[in-house]
């Protein structure tokens, strides 16, 4: 009963604020926003496992998105050919890769152009998650491990901290979250510790 009080008084505390994402995903939108491409004309996109919002945070529009989804297509054989995007996305796919995250990531980039960028996001510390699945954890040292033979790396990071999971209780984790700065749960999804990392994610330019 404590606990529907206390999530109640958050939700009502946040009624007329503008929002963002979600807890676990406001922070890391928001930090990869700052890469959002400035001119997308001619550009041919590829999402991987419904990862369409991370392309158009991005700039990207529907006439220059391939979306595609598991199982029809696999991350681990890509049905297209060698150089044929400008950019491919994952979001919080890697994780749920039933087989080596390794040649997840090769296919990611040989679908790829020279100069391409990838953009990958997964998860470290979470709890097990999804029917579909789940067999990773990542490191933004593991992620740029993962990515070192084939591209130049702009961007391995990540964000979480140890109050989320207490905070996880009172079921605000999928509330959008208040852009105001004063408000505990703005305070609660963008406070980040590198030893408490929740999601990570690389970007990184095709050599």
């Amino acid at each position: 009963m404590r606990i529907n009080i206390t999530r109640a008084i958050l939700k009502a505390t946040t009624l007329g604020l503008s929002k963002g994402a979600h807890l676990t995903r406001y922070y890391m939108y928001r930090h990869l926003s700052r890469f959002r491409v400035k001119n997308t004309d001619g550009f041919k996109v590829l999402s991987i496992g419904k990862s369409k919002p991370l392309c158009e945070l991005f700039g990207f529009t529907d006439n220059q998105i391939i979306d595609t989804n598991y199982p029809e297509v696999s991350i681990l054989n890509i049905p297209y050919p060698d150089n044929s995007f400008d950019y491919v996305f994952s979001d919080q796919v890697l994780e749920h890769v039933e087989g080596f995250p390794q040649e997840a990531i090769d296919e990611s980039f040989r679908v790829l152009k020279q100069g391409g960028i990838c953009v990958h996001t997964t998860c470290l510390l979470m709890p097990i998650h999804q029917s579909t699945g789940d067999y990773w954890r990542f490191t933004p040292q593991g992620l740029a491990l993962l990515v070192k033979r084939h591209a130049r790396i702009i961007d391995a990071d990540g964000w979480g901290n140890r109050y989320v999971w207490i905070f996880t209780k009172l079921g605000i984790q999928f509330d959008p979250v208040p852009h105001s700065r004063w408000h505990p749960i703005h305070w609660l999804a963008t406070k980040n510790s590198t030893r408490w990392f929740i999601h990570t994610w690389i970007i990184a330019e095709k050599k």
